[in-house]
């Protein structure tokens, strides 16, 4: 029952469908790990059984070729033990010539059985060597996955690492967004824009100021006219123009 459950486990593991079996896992990664872990575990005990099967089939090659020499001497025994019985009959010994042939019908019997013995194995020894056919493919399909899964397990690995540089850097983009420096810029820029305005406003006010001293200056020469010319009314003078006629 073990060696069964360790052989359909060889058989189950080599047809996985690795891929399939990522696409479905919650976490790629830690699955890959456990089934590094499991196929490295299953090979070594899956080698251990095979290499017992193995064995078992060595022997049962090493029986059927002892019985098959086995039958060769028993059948050159039983050649001997004829003809020699041969000579004794020609000889006119017959007593000694049956004993013999009797020996040369012990070697026969002891031939069939080894003959019946070696024919009885080769089926078997077929079988187990089919067996052993398959049980080694299946090892080395094993052998196969197991590179791919490690193979697919430092892909993923380096696609991982690469994916959160990716993600570190969107994530750094994306915060330079929120930030927007040219955003800081434009509301430095209408600061000192307000400044300016400020500048300008208080140059038009200081230009308005000029002008109404200058128009306050105009006001106060008519008066003084207005003066000088009414003194002169009063003194008996004709007031004095400020046009002179030409000549």
């Amino acid at each position: 029952m073990v060696k069964q459950s360790i052989f359909g486990r060889i058989a189950q593991l080599a047809k996985a469908n690795i891929n399939a079996l990522i696409d479905s896992a919650e976490d790629p990664g830690l699955m890959l790990d456990q089934m590094v872990r499991d196929y490295t575990n299953s090979i070594a005990e899956a080698e251990g059984a095979v290499a017992q099967t193995i064995g078992n089939l060595r022997l049962l090659e090493q029986d059927h070729a002892e019985d098959v020499r086995n039958a060769g001497d028993w059948g050159n025994k039983a050649l001997a033990a004829s003809r020699k019985a041969d000579e004794l009959r020609a000889a006119g010994n017959t007593v000694d010539a049956d004993k013999f042939d009797n020996l040369a019908k012990v070697a026969l019997g002891r031939q069939l059985s080894a003959e019946k013995e070696a024919r009885d194995a080769e089926p078997t020894i077929a079988s187990q060597t089919a067996v052993v056919d398959q049980l080694k493919k299946g090892l080395d399909a094993m052998r196969g996955k197991l590179s791919q899964l490690s193979s697919k397990r430092d892909e993923l690995i380096a696609r991982s690492k690469t994916a959160d540089a990716q993600r570190q850097v969107q994530d750094a983009v994306k915060s330079i967004d929120l930030l927007d420096p040219t955003s800081e810029i434009s509301r430095f820029e209408d600061k000192i824009r307000r400044q300016e305005a400020v500048v300008m406003g208080q140059q038009e006010l200081a230009a308005s100021s000029l002008d109404a001293q200058f128009e306050q200056l105009d006001a106060s020469d008519d008066e003084v006219e207005l003066d000088a010319r009414l003194a002169a009314l009063k003194a008996g003078s004709p007031p004095p123009s400020a046009i002179t006629s030409g000549a």
